[in-house]
């Protein structure tokens, strides 16, 4: 580790430099909640008037200095501004930006990195709950930092695999809009194609009133209870959690996004309890205790072990196949998450999703052809986005398995750069997956 040498924090990054932005003038802002947890990627921004707050461009790290947010690893690299755009953000935001002995990729994957993370921590003050960043304190952290050249390469390592998981996340978000655009057309707008292949309603096909639903739908299209289209319509388990060999357990963390995040999940000690509600693939689990999180649906498209099951806040639904198909109700349910929301009953804080009320939300159903045909179109979309959302997760332990042993020089960059770094999709099949 001849080429690394020892600095202060303050050295080798500037903090929050000097931008300008005229005040009470409308600018780009980056809230908190558009940072997403140990994401590279900023989810979004929007308008607002420039009063306060911290000012950064492209290339600048912004990292939360507040309790929990800090510690949740809120952090993320600016790229989503337009040339020479400054943009605001939260006031509870630190910025990092590179200097001369510095890279700006390399800041970002140091700031996400235990070697900076323990010491903000550790420079926090404050009453609990309230604690910020002491940034004078940060600043005089000592850290061993390598040549820029090597920076360079750590960071390239790096963003190799941040990238493929974004461009991954990009195809995801394409299959899933042309999913839910032909859902819309066929079974909202309810131009499916008729017998002779022209859309139903425009082309003049009958319509009924539905007393139940207050509106028109096709002749012939049945109103159903999610209730009578199961097999199974549960709570999952109380876990004893453990951190040895168990039952992998689903929690609420899990479901978001419309998908599953089986990162988040935990492991219950089968032997203090055992376990009788295991997950199936083609399963609906809906997230039911809590404002902002009940509501959440997720198919599962696949398991990373054979025995997987979710916890007591997580409801799950298995459809009886031979009432309906289980591709159409998913994605009918995907659609209906705001309609399952407002079906919780509580105080604010304590809402919770019954059973009962989950069955009696009300599923439009047209034929079985029907539905079937726009399994047909829309599997292949699931089956890729899992296979995509599997490779994800490889990526991501790769990523987070190398960040500390690369920033303190335990692994050599060049022996990392002789790695493939793609992982390539394994069969989903052998750890299972939804096939036809």
């Amino acid at each position: 580790m001849s080429n690394w040498k020892q600095t202060s924090i303050g050295e080798f990054i500037n903090f929050n430099p000097p931008e300008t932005i005229v005040k009470g003038s409308k600018s780009r802002k980056i809230p908190m909640e558009k940072l997403g947890v140990f994401q590279r990627k900023i989810n979004g921004s929007e308008i607002s008037e420039y009063n306060a707050g911290p000012k950064f461009r492209n290339g600048d790290t912004l990292v939360a200095k507040i309790t929990p947010c800090l510690e949740n690893g809120k952090t993320a690299f600016v790229d989503v501004l337009n040339e020479n755009e400054v943009a605001f953000g939260s006031s509870e935001f630190i910025v990092l930006r590179e200097n001369e002995l510095s890279d700006k990729k390399f800041i970002y994957y140091l700031a996400r990195s235990p070697l900076f993370r323990e010491r903000a921590i550790s420079c926090m003050e404050g009453t609990s709950g309230r604690k910020r960043v002491n940034e004078g304190a940060l600043k005089r952290q000592e850290i061993l930092v390598p040549e820029l050249l090597i920076q360079q390469k750590i960071a390239s390592v790096l963003s190799a695999l941040d990238d493929k998981i974004e461009l991954n996340n990009k195809i995801n978000a394409e299959l899933e809009a042309i999913a839910k655009t032909l859902y819309d057309y066929w079974f909202v707008q309810f131009d499916f194609p008729n017998a002779e292949g022209k859309p139903y309603k425009s082309s003049g096909g009958e319509m009924v009133y539905n007393d139940e639903l207050r509106r028109e739908v096709p002749k012939d299209w049945k109103v159903r209870e999610v209730a009578e289209l199961t097999t199974l319509l549960f709570r999952g388990i109380s876990p004893k959690y453990t951190n040895n060999d168990g039952i992998q357990v689903i929690n609420q963390r899990c479901i978001r996004n419309n998908t599953i995040d089986f990162n988040l999940s935990r492991i219950h000690d089968s032997n203090l309890k055992p376990v009788n509600k295991l997950l199936q693939l083609g399963d609906i689990l809906v997230n039911s205790t809590g404002v902002g999180t009940l509501g959440r649906v997720a198919l599962v498209k696949r398991l990373e072990q054979k025995q997987t099951t979710a916890d007591s806040h997580v409801t799950i639904v298995r459809i009886d196949d031979e009432k309906a198909n289980l591709v159409f109700i998913g994605e009918t349910m995907l659609k209906k998450q705001f309609e399952i929301e407002q079906l919780g009953e509580g105080s604010t804080g304590q809402t919770e999703l019954s059973r009962e009320n989950l069955g009696k939300l009300k599923v439009l159903l047209p034929n079985r052809d029907l539905q079937n045909k726009f399994e047909e179109i829309v599997l292949p979309f699931l089956q890729k986005r899992s296979i995509n959302e599997q490779q994800n997760q490889q990526l991501a332990q790769l990523r987070d398995w190398l960040l500390p042993m690369l920033m303190n020089g335990q692994v050599k960059v060049g022996v990392v750069e002789d790695m493939d770094v793609e992982v390539e999709a394994k069969d989903m099949h052998m750890k299972g997956s939804l096939s036809g």
